[in-house]
């Protein structure tokens, strides 16, 4: 005799393995990937912090 299973179970875990691949594939094909993500939130930090950097403090161009 066969083991014993929850088919409610069973369903849901197949129905989300699809999911996770069809996800995994759509990554694949049209995403960036995590480390792409990483890269450019990181470049794009580095960007403002550069641009804070040489910003002019109002408070300093009133004559005293």
């Amino acid at each position: 005799m066969g083991e014993v299973i929850n088919l409610k179970a069973a369903r849901k875990a197949r129905a989300r393995a699809e999911k996770a691949s069809a996800a995994a594939q759509n990554r694949a094909e049209s995403g960036q990937s995590k480390a792409d993500k990483e890269r450019d939130r990181i470049e794009a930090e580095r960007r403002r912090r550069t641009l804070d950097q040489h910003r002019r403090d109002p408070d300093e161009d009133e004559p005293a």
